[in-house]
């Protein structure tokens, strides 16, 4: 295919059930430009296996005095170095361009993946493990696919050049046939051996990039608890480790290179020694001799292609198992099985209910799940969203309007409901751009803004503003959002989420990092912006869950209450205990209520709400 032609329109399904499957999956998708790529290197290997010949006709005319011989010579050398030139040019454009192809189809299929697993992905695969997947691993994968065009007709070159010799001069063929065979399996016993240092480099590289990017992620804060030179030591240690692997791993692939040195050397001597014999007992004569010793001397040059395939599939092979248990990631149990959808179809609305947890969010109302477990909030929040956590085995979807998620194509699944990580992450880039997300278009940036009472980032836009404009929505923000604080990160991802707009929008724990009061003023803007729309906050928080038309109380993976906030603060002991945050139970006294303390604790929680 021609470079222009990509992205690929459709990478395909992979076949992910090993790395040399996945492979082979690969090779078979670009088969056409192999195919290109193996003709015009057998046309350049060919071009070049000829010129021996022409210069042993050469130099045999000159022995002769024969000047037409020569000039025929002349000729046909500059003949083959036309075709050679031709053939190397158009040998190098197909290669790497089935190196970038194959690399590209990857990198499609990876970034497929991520966006059908989303926040699932790193859950599953440590974020270190992901990007050198998606950098080293894909370069490895695609110079495998490039080398193995180069490799085919270095095979066919040197299984040609033998046989040739074979017919030439059969007493120094035989020494050839008995020889090329010996260089090609040479470095077989090594490569295992290579294998595993490789992987090794590749592990410990793994480690490295998850350590400085988990690092520079927590920079602040190891500054504030004075920890980087902590977190900086390790690195240290882990990247020292990076450095002995490769040292290692190089050690190793010079001994091949040498083994692949050193016995076409004596190869070259064993033929130019026993040639010289017969020369000198004049059963050949000088030109054959220069023919036979120029040709040996090619041989040298496909027998590379040996040791690059070598090297790529030893490379390549343990980069596309990883990548291949990537992409073998599936969403949720049902695997594969959804379809598409289009903007004309009409999108499932109603109540949101979850069978496996009796949760039921009542359409157009604003629901709060209180939660005593922070990681079962966050699995909710994902079945809630259709992402059945991994080894939910066969539970039941969560439906909405009575349509599983589940069974919803995945564009469809997306549009209808919006999951909001309590971890949101802030693309760099300028406030327009991160509220430039796919919306209903009834909620503007202003108002989402004001909802998610961003006033004071957006002053501190304005101070950083790179032009004199003074304008926040074109302050850029740096990746992740480093430069804002915790509470302005999480402000501003919820009024992304606003500006959106969504049928049904969960939010886990989306005011944790801000104070109470503008927690309580969120709360009240949260109401008023997504009034008539299903809201679904998972929190336990007393201001919000104060302004939810329903709070709903899960224990132990199942709804335990439900009812107002304050119905449930004198009804119930595990609310009250997680709200309140009680650590112990004390007696019960007269009035059914636990002690004095507790009363006090329950006043406290009904004056903040």
């Amino acid at each position: 295919m021609s470079l222009q032609a990509l992205p690929h329109a459709d990478p395909g399904v992979p076949d992910t059930r090993s790395g040399l499957r996945f492979l082979l999956w690969l090779e078979l998708r670009q088969i056409g430009g192999q195919v290109k790529a193996a003709l015009w290197g057998t046309l350049h290997m060919a071009a070049v296996a000829c010129f021996p010949a022409a210069v042993g006709i050469a130099v045999q005319a000159v022995v002769d005095g024969s000047g037409g011989r020569l000039a025929f010579a002349g000729g046909l050398i500059v003949a083959l170095g036309v075709v050679t030139a031709v053939g190397d040019t158009m040998l190098h454009r197909t290669a790497v361009t089935n190196w970038i192809a194959a690399a590209a189809r990857v990198q499609l299929l990876l970034s497929r993946k991520t966006v059908e697993l989303g926040s699932l992905l790193t859950r599953r695969v440590a974020a270190g493990e992901v990007v050198a997947v998606s950098t080293g691993d894909v370069e490895k994968i695609g110079w495998f696919v490039e080398a193995l065009a180069r490799f085919a007709c270095s095979l066919l070159a040197t299984v040609g050049v033998t046989v040739a010799l074979l017919v030439y001069r059969p007493e120094l063929g035989l020494i050839v046939a008995a020889g090329v065979p010996v260089l090609a399996l040479s470095v077989l016993p090594l490569l295992p051996h290579a294998t595993r240092r490789a992987d090794e480099q590749r592990a410990k590289a793994g480690k490295a990039t998850e350590l400085a990017s988990d690092t520079v992620a927590g920079l602040r804060v190891l500054r504030g608890i004075g920890g980087e030179e902590l977190f900086l030591s390790r690195y240290r240690q882990a990247s020292q480790e990076v450095r002995g692997a490769a040292v290692r791993n190089a050690r190793m692939w010079a001994l091949i290179s040498a083994v692949q040195v050193a016995l076409p050397g004596l190869l070259l001597l064993a033929v130019t020694w026993y040639g010289a014999r017969l020369a000198l007992d004049g059963r050949i004569a000088v030109g054959e001799l220069v023919t036979v010793y120029g040709t040996v001397v090619f041989l040298l040059f496909p027998l590379r292609g040996f040791e690059e395939i070598a090297m790529a599939y030893s490379f390549s092979r343990p980069s596309a198992r990883r990548a291949a248990a990537v992409l073998a990631l599936r969403r949720d149990s049902a695997g594969d099985h959804r379809g598409t959808w289009t903007p004309a179809e009409r999108l499932p609305a109603g109540d949101l209910h979850d069978p496996l947890t009796g949760l039921l969010a009542t359409a157009g109302e604003l629901t709060a799940v209180v939660c005593g477990d922070p990681d079962a909030a966050g699995a909710l929040a994902d079945r809630l969203g259709g992402h059945s956590p991994s080894g939910a085995g066969d539970a039941p979807s969560v439906l909405l309007g009575g349509t599983a998620l589940d069974g919803l194509p995945l564009t469809a699944a997306r549009t209808t409901v919006l999951v909001q990580d309590k971890d949101p992450v802030l693309l760099s880039g300028t406030l327009t751009e991160l509220l430039d997300v796919p919306a209903s278009g009834h909620v503007t940036p202003a108002e989402a803004l004001a909802a998610a009472q961003c006033g004071d980032v957006l002053d501190a836009l304005a101070q950083a503003s790179v032009d004199d404009s003074g304008d926040p929505m074109r302050s850029p923000i740096t990746e992740r959002g480093r430069s804002l604080s915790g509470g302005q990160r999480q402000r501003l991802a919820l009024a992304r989420s606003l500006v959106a707009d969504p049928e049904v929008l969960v939010l886990d724990e989306p005011t944790s990092a801000v104070d109470t009061h503008t927690e309580a003023r969120i709360a009240q803007g949260l109401r008023a912006l997504r009034a008539g729309r299903t809201t679904v906050v998972l929190t336990s928080s007393p201001l919000l869950l104060d302004r939810a038309d329903r709070v709903v109380f899960v224990e132990d993976g199942t709804v335990r209450a439900s009812g107002t906030h304050r119905e449930l603060l004198h009804a119930d002991i595990g609310y009250r205990a997680v709200v309140t945050r009680e650590t112990e139970h004390e007696p019960e006294g007269p009035e059914g209520l636990q002690g004095p303390g507790h009363s006090a604790r329950l006043e406290k929680a009904e004056e903040t709400a």
